[in-house]
């Protein structure tokens, strides 16, 4: 398995001295990473992208993403400057949790604007919930199933619900449970379903199979409340 040393060390190699930084961030950072579900999250910055460049990077990240990680979020300078409008949550996320591994840290100037903030986490809390309803339907009554689209659907809702308590004004908690209950609250619907999925993944109170159906259930009728909530949401 590469370790992020490795991977910093073959990006230098890679790009030269065009890589300017390399940021870890997401639950590796914050304390919630199980490495048996867990992938790490890199951000990357260099000078330019020509395709010598990626085709050197190429085994990197096919090394990187075969041990479970997605690829490393890429950006030049200028663009990574640029495009906090277009991803607000995962702006507003990398600057709350992250640790540089490389280079200097490339946030100074950086800020996420609540307009654009409220755009996108209408449209992925949306989003999420259609495809927890897709999966639901793909899953059917096969238990199993049903317990892996709750595994892997938490690190995407945590990042949804961080990016709601950020636009109605609640800094989110760096714990799952603790985030989940406050936005729970806030926006009125129940936290059990998602605190028993939190402690499942931590590996603290395993759900058994039987369970997975009713949990999937309650994880939707939340969403469906959520959403709700964010249409009413005048801030």
């Amino acid at each position: 398995m590469m370790k992020l040393e490795e991977l910093v060390s073959q990006l230098q190699l890679a790009y030269g001295d065009g890589l300017r930084s390399v940021v870890l961030f997401g639950s590796a950072v914050a304390g919630e990473h199980n490495p048996k579900i867990s992938d790490y999250n890199v951000l990357v910055i260099v000078d330019s992208l020509p395709l010598a460049r990626l085709r050197a990077v190429a085994a990197v990240s096919k090394a990187w993403a075969e041990d479970g990680n997605p690829p490393p979020m890429t950006f030049t300078a200028n663009e990574w400057k640029s495009s906090a409008d277009i991803f607000p949550m995962e702006y507003a996320d990398i600057l709350e949790r992250h640790r540089v591994l490389f280079g200097d840290p490339p946030f100074d100037g950086i800020r996420v604007a609540p307009s654009d903030l409220r755009l996108q986490v209408e449209q992925q809390t949306m989003g999420k919930l259609l495809q927890l309803r897709q999966a639901t339907m793909g899953a059917g009554g096969d238990r199993k199933l049903q317990l892996e689209v709750l595994e892997k659907s938490l690190s995407t809702l945590m990042v949804i619900f961080r990016g709601v308590s950020r636009l109605v004004g609640q800094a989110p908690s760096q714990d799952y449970e603790e985030l989940t209950r406050a936005l729970a609250l806030r926006a009125g619907f129940s936290p059990d379903p998602f605190v028993k999925v939190i402690r499942h993944v931590r590996g603290t109170e395993k759900i058994s199979r039987d369970s997975a159906a009713g949990i999937l259930e309650g994880y939707l009728a939340a969403m469906e409340r959520l959403v709700a909530y964010l249409n009413e949401f005048r801030g």
